[in-house]
């Protein structure tokens, strides 16, 4: 392994384990900007140096537009992240985008309002604008491409994003307007996730497993069972993929 390399894994809705895990201690990191959504476990994931941080806290239980995100990526930052993937239930809007695939989005809108989305907004940092043209990391993103190839894992190289600020579902005629603006996917967790991750230098990338068709997209409605039942499936290729990453991050 790289010196210095610690990835850092932060698993949203529908991962409730990360198999290969091992915890070697649970660390509550408070940081000048609160304290992030859960203790963040510390340890070993395939043999690399590794944090798991539960986005909406432990138990499940906090919504997509009051997670303190800002707290979040710093903790993992202070305690040595360097590459970081978030796990990302999502809808589908492109018609490839059905339920059970697994994408490695490349770009994003934000549809999201009032969320704290900056450390450098001129309070406790100076004022600063963060060059963000590809919110995901290119080569974070190769890494994730190369390690599902090397896992024989269908991996869709590229997507657009489209974060939405919840915690309800969105209107058919919103998933409309998405699906006119090139939107893939949607969700309602990347952002600021990502910007902020961004600002530090930490090299993020997603997984992005897709539970549900959109609103409007499918004749059947969406349901909890329905979307537990394909994040069980998508977590089994994220697994996989995960384990082919640590593999090539050991070997540097």
């Amino acid at each position: 392994m790289q010196t210095g390399t610690r990835l850092a894994i932060i698993g949203g809705s529908g991962v409730e384990q990360l198999r290969g895990f091992s915890a070697a201690e649970s660390v509550r990191r408070a940081t000048p900007w609160g304290e992030p959504s859960a203790p963040i476990h510390a340890g070993v994931f395939h043999g690399v140096s590794a944090l798991y941080l539960a986005r909406h806290g432990e138990p499940h239980a906090i919504a997509p537009h009051r997670i303190n995100y800002r707290a979040n990526v710093r903790a993992l930052a202070d305690l040595g992240a360097t590459h970081v993937v978030a796990l990302n239930t999502v809808g589908g809007i492109a018609p490839a985008a059905a339920p059970g695939s697994l994408w490695l989005p490349h770009d994003a809108i934000d549809y999201s309002w009032g969320r704290e989305g900056s450390f450098r907004d001129g309070v406790l940092l100076a004022l600063d604008h963060v060059e963000f043209a590809e919110p995901f990391d290119a080569g974070m993103r190769e890494l994730l491409a190369t390690a599902a190839a090397g896992a024989r894992v269908l991996l869709h190289p590229r997507a657009v994003y489209g974060c939405t600020q919840g915690p309800r579902l969105e209107t058919a005629a919103e998933i409309a307007r998405l699906a006119r603006d090139g939107c893939d996917l949607v969700g309602m967790t990347a952002l600021p996730e990502a910007a902020l991750a961004r600002e530090l230098g930490l090299r993020y990338g997603m997984l992005a497993m897709v539970v549900n068709r959109a609103a409007g997209l499918s004749p059947e409605p969406i349901t909890l069972a329905a979307i537990r039942h394909e994040a069980a499936t998508c977590m089994a290729q994220v697994d996989a993929t995960l384990e082919s990453l640590a593999a090539l991050l050991a070997s540097g």
